[in-house]
């Protein structure tokens, strides 16, 4: 509108009066102030889930309908937000913009900077509302959430058994491919999981079963 225009020649920027963070128009102020309060006035009429901006619940309908409008002009992958091409584009370009201070570490994107931190700051945000524990990830939460509700989303398309993690189907794969991915040092035997692999230590130690894992 007209005041806000007349602030883009005075460089004068309208700021929260709770925080003092400065914004350039006077609507992103509006829903900055909704990070305050928590009000969430936008609905999904699909799963109910509420957001404090209308492009948040734009962005989450793709969800829903599967759209994903933005596309990767190197290898043609598409995505449903831009933000997320835009990181990916760095995974050809091998930048990595974001780097942890403590360690160094390097990441594609600052969520998964700021999710690595939590490895130093031993924060776990997300906590099972059934057994109560607690996790760094929501993902990880989310795969944790499986144990107590049984799901098993996740199917092989060769015998049709089901889990509830992708990892434990892509080494359930193996056992129809043949293919055997860990290695003894000791004597070369091959196994197609970890766990076997470990277990197969305790022949070259004579360890008894349960005393230390040498595997991992």
């Amino acid at each position: 509108n007209f005041n806000e225009h007349c602030l883009t020649h005075t460089n004068e920027k309208p700021y929260c009066d709770v925080c003092h963070k400065e914004f350039t128009r006077k609507g992103d102020l509006n829903a900055h102030y909704r990070t305050h309060t928590n009000e969430k006035p936008y609905s999904c009429d699909v799963c109910h889930k509420e957001f404090s901006r209308k492009s948040s619940l734009n962005e989450h309908y793709r969800i829903h309908t599967k759209e994903k409008p933005y596309s990767c002009d190197v290898c043609h992958k598409e995505f449903s937000r831009k933000g997320i091409l835009n990181a990916h584009y760095r995974t050809h370009t091998n930048e990595k913009s974001y780097s942890c201070d403590v360690c160094h570490k390097e990441f594609f994107q600052k969520g998964s900077l700021n999710i690595h931190y939590r490895i130093h700051t031993k924060e776990k945000p997300y906590s099972c509302d059934v057994c109560h524990k607690e996790f760094s990830r929501k993902s990880s939460l989310k795969e944790h959430n499986r144990i107590h509700t049984k799901e098993k989303p996740y199917s092989c398309d060769v015998c049709h058994k089901e889990f509830s993690r992708k990892g434990i189907l892509n080494a359930h794969y193996r056992t129809h491919t043949n293919g055997k991915s860990y290695s003894c040092d000791v004597c070369h035997k091959e196994f197609s999981l970890k766990s076997y692999l470990n277990v197969h230590y305790r022949t070259h130690a004579k360890e008894k079963p349960y005393s230390r894992d040498l595997g991992s």
